[in-house]
């Protein structure tokens, strides 16, 4: 009797396994790549950014984005405007997956620091141009002399734009002053600064032993742009008073502003960090604690951020301790 082979019967379209499965599958072995491209669109907000920054293609990151969803049975992400949004579901696991994912990408780097035989290397900080006048040149002078051979790149930004190189991974972290902590950053405060109204010396405030913000009305203000924190404190600080005020001039930068001042275009309540010794001599300076908070200064990164070998070197010199690590799932805290 002759071998009869039979063909094994189709399944039909209805029984075949959807694409999305095979995706799942296909990516079950290493969830890794699926959450690190998960964690930089959402960090990014675009699959082609996210893409740009993976080192692939658009489709292979949406591939990936597809199995997770799969895998998990909810959708991640959603898109608002241009932008590609967590859910709330999205936002649990990018909580979850970013310490973990974080750590990972610099395992290399934090190995070879812990182990003291970390050779060269670079550090970026971002820092606005009074904190990179007035308040690192001491720790940077001290971290060349005890690390020459790590490159230092320093970006000098204002504080919304030193958010952004953070939650990019462009910088390992910041250093200014922080009006309100986003969940997503860690602060850490290292010196506080009283708010001080600075005037020429011949200007009529000059010469009043004690002043109140009403005596501040009839003067122009010179005030940093109106996007910067400095330029809400000042002007809340009348508003909640009730008390008018005139803006003269808006000009970025303390070190322009106090030579306006100086010139006696108008009046200004700046921090105390950007006062010197040679300014005792053009400027005449006040405390208004009564009217304005005094500020902190510390460093930023971005939570579940692990700092590099390079990074805890500088950290340490200014305070050591700060941001001691935690528990890859222990909350991160914003101390103000």
């Amino acid at each position: 009797m002759a071998n009869v082979t039979r063909k094994r019967p189709q399944k039909s379209a209805s029984e075949r396994k959807p694409e999305a499965d095979s995706g799942r599958f296909y990516y079950k072995g290493s969830r890794l790549k699926p959450l690190q491209a998960f964690c930089q669109v959402a960090r990014l907000g675009s699959v082609s950014r996210a893409a740009e920054a993976l080192f692939l293609s658009q489709p292979a990151v949406s591939l990936q984005l597809k199995a997770l969803e799969s895998h998990y049975g909810v959708p991640l992400l959603e898109r608002v405007g241009r932008r590609l949004s967590l859910t709330r579901d999205g936002q649990a696991l990018y909580d979850l997956a970013r310490p973990l994912i974080d750590g990972f990408e610099g395992l290399d780097e934090a190995f070879r620091g812990s182990q003291g035989g970390l050779e060269g290397g670079e550090l970026h900080i971002a820092a606005g141009s009074s904190t990179l006048l007035h308040l690192l040149p001491e720790p940077l002078a001290a971290f060349r002399a005890l690390r020459p051979d790590v490159r230092l790149h320093l970006h000098s930004v204002t504080g919304q734009a030193g958010l952004a190189k953070l939650r990019a991974d462009e910088v390992n972290f910041a250093v200014g002053a922080m009006w309100e902590v986003p969940n997503d950053i860690d602060y850490a405060p290292l010196q506080r600064f009283d708010a001080m109204l600075i005037t020429a010396p011949q200007h009529p405030l000059a010469k009043r032993s004690a002043i109140k913000l009403e005596d501040l009305s009839p003067h122009g203000l010179i005030l940093p742009p109106k996007q910067l924190s400095t330029w809400r404190m000042v002007t809340t600080a009348f508003e909640q008073r009730r008390v008018p005020y005139t803006v003269a001039i808006e000009v970025g930068g303390w070190e322009v502003i106090k030579q306006y001042v100086a010139q006696d275009l108008g009046i200004s309540v700046v921090s105390a960090l950007c006062l010197t010794d040679a300014d005792k001599a053009r400027l005449v300076a006040r405390p208004l604690r009564e009217y304005f908070p005094s500020r902190t200064y510390g460093v930023l990164v971005r939570k579940g951020k692990s700092l590099t070998g390079p990074a805890r070197a500088f950290v340490d010199l200014i305070k050591p301790g700060l941001f001691k690590r935690k528990d890859w799932f222990e909350a991160g805290h914003s101390e103000r």
